[in-house]
């Protein structure tokens, strides 16, 4: 199972820097080149994520906490795994929302 820390933390690194420490490996951060929207593509426990930076302008739930100022960010490998949602200028993590 994923710890919720470490994905707290990609995210965190991912939403504040060019790259992101993932198990000792330094993993780039990308750009969407339509959106802009950072993305962190890394390997845990021999399988491939996708970490994606909530586009705030679309009319989700996870879109209008972006809009207020939240950093959201969805994991997933062909499915949907997780959301982490925290106010990273504060440090404050407010949880990472599995999937089904």
């Amino acid at each position: 199972m994923l710890d919720a820390e470490l994905l707290a933390s990609i995210a965190q690194q991912m939403m504040s820097s060019n790259t992101v420490d993932v198990n000792g490996k330094p993993v780039p951060v990308r750009r969407t080149s339509r959106h802009r929207l950072r993305t962190v593509a890394f390997s845990l426990d021999e399988r491939e994520y996708l970490a994606v930076e909530q586009n705030a302008g679309k009319p989700s739930r996870w879109a209008q906490l972006a809009r207020e100022g939240h950093q959201v960010v969805q994991l997933g490998t062909n499915r949907f795994v997780a959301v982490v949602v925290a106010r990273f200028s504060c440090m404050k993590f407010l949880g990472v929302l599995w999937g089904l």
